[in-house]
């Protein structure tokens, strides 16, 4: 069974796109979103995002599981140009394109017909909703606490690195 999910209108040209797209065509869902992960590339945020869509898509939609899902399709089309004029010389203008991508990502499964039973996806519908309510009063604890996090600021421990990753080769510093 076939998952698709779009983007559309992503705000970076579809040449720099496909650059990151390239890669993933063919790969598994769960090494796809590693690569992405660590690309340093603008497209691969929102290509990631993507991808997560289309997994989520896949698993809640059509109870299809993670592990047995792989990238089909992935097709990185020009969108909508906003044109734009610059003065130049003589009286003249020059037109400035500011170019946007469609990006399309189709899911299949390695191995047809594998799914979750219907049991399992009903529990797990069911033992969200009080997960995310025990989360929530949690944090709103943590919050409540202050002093510990205030703590934690000043000394430096809870700084931490973007991401988990640290990025190297940056021209301003974090």
């Amino acid at each position: 069974m076939q998952v698709i999910a779009q983007l559309n209108n992503l705000r970076i040209a579809p040449r720099k796109v496909r650059l990151a797209a390239m890669i993933l065509r063919g790969m598994p869902v769960e090494r796809a979103e590693a690569q992405l992960k660590f690309r340093v590339k603008r497209s691969a945020g929102p290509l990631a995002k993507l991808l997560k869509s289309a997994v989520s898509n896949a698993e809640k939609n059509f109870g299809l599981v993670k592990e047995n899902l792989f990238i089909k399709e992935l097709t990185v089309n020009e969108g909508v140009k906003i044109k734009r004029f610059m003065p130049r010389a003589m009286g003249q203008a020059g037109m400035i394109q500011k170019k946007s991508s469609r990006v399309k990502i189709v899911l299949e499964e390695k191995v047809p017909g594998l799914k979750r039973s219907r049991a399992e996806v009903a529990s797990q519908l069911k033992s969200n909703p009080k997960t995310q309510e025990e989360e929530v009063k949690k944090e709103s604890w943590e919050k409540s606490k202050g002093g510990e996090l205030k703590q934690k600021a000043m000394s430096g421990q809870g700084r931490g690195v973007l991401g988990g990753v640290r990025r190297f080769f940056r021209r301003k510093s974090i």
